[in-house]
């Protein structure tokens, strides 16, 4: 096997350097949420979540990185698969990294990643579990916080859920925050985004999942309820922050469940709620 090229070491004390332009102004969400997706990129934040980027499959179209993150930043480089082409990594100090970026650089390292091609529903849903297929889906409805997405793909990583589906409103899994967060297991759940909601509830159908909205309503069953006979392919929702599922959202779903609750409190933040469900109907096999 060929070596990989060596990437391309270039200090640099300018914040302003136009080749830097894909790390300026990371602090503003809503400039972000745009440029990223348009420009086919995000960003990577740590060498924790830059590694699990890698071992996804995912390349990097640069770095910037402190002096003394490099040599690790070097070695994990070295993993890529050889695309005849040469990673440039920039390197620069950590008052240069937080004149750029807008914050002080966690763990001093970050990267501008390909953002890859989401599949389709049906080729999520087909290929989880090693192409055996999903049992456990989870769906995010216009969840707007992206430290709440990232949350609930690490609970759904850590509690067996096989896939996740985000609806055309929900913040980016792969937005910085979002990715640091979950510490990289957006990486790690097969996920893509459902177009059409909450039509998109048939295809979900289609392929043999129950469809379980989380809302407080008068036919709701409770979670212990759904807990005692589980489905075999179970699609758990949940909306957004405040208001919660859309009516049209939680009359579609062929159930609605309402997690058990004490002290006069009526709901979980989101991500709470998302791992209290995901651990009750996880598949035990």
């Amino acid at each position: 096997m060929d070596d990989v090229p060596a990437p391309e070491i270039i200090p640099l004390t300018d914040p302003a350097d136009e080749r830097l332009a894909d790390y300026v102004s990371l602090t503003d969400v809503a400039l972000r949420s745009k440029h990223e997706p348009a420009k086919g990129l995000y960003i990577a934040e740590s060498s924790t979540v830059l590694r699990r980027a890698i071992d996804a499959g995912h390349r990097p179209r640069s770095v910037l990185v402190s002096p003394r993150w490099l040599p690790d930043l070097e070695e994990m480089l070295a993993s890529l698969p050889d695309d005849g082409t040469r990673v440039p990594v920039y390197v620069a100090e950590p008052d240069v990294l937080e004149a750029i970026t807008g914050f002080h650089v966690h763990r001093g390292a970050l990267a501008a990643m390909h953002r890859p091609v989401l599949p389709s529903v049906e080729d999520v849903l087909r290929g989880a579990r090693g192409g055996n297929g999903a049992r456990r889906v989870a769906v995010l409805e216009d969840i707007v916080d992206h430290t709440n997405v990232g949350a609930a793909f690490r609970s759904a990583a850590a509690l067996g859920v096989d896939a996740v589906l985000v609806t055309p409103r929900c913040a980016d899994p792969l937005y910085r925050r979002s990715v640091r967060v979950s510490m990289g297991t957006v990486f790690q759940v097969p996920w893509t985004r459902i177009d059409e909601w909450p039509a998109g509830m048939e295809t979900l159908r289609d392929a043999g999942f129950v469809t379980a909205a989380l809302a407080l309503s008068d036919d709701s069953i409770s979670l212990d309820a759904l807990e005692r006979d589980l489905p075999e392919r179970l699609a758990l929702i949940l909306g957004a922050e405040g208001h919660g599922l859309k009516a049209t959202t939680v009359a579609a779903a062929d159930l609605t469940v309402r997690i058990p609750m004490a002290g006069g409190v009526d709901s979980l933040n989101v991500a709470a709620a998302a791992a209290v469900a995901f651990w009750a109907t996880r598949a035990t096999s």
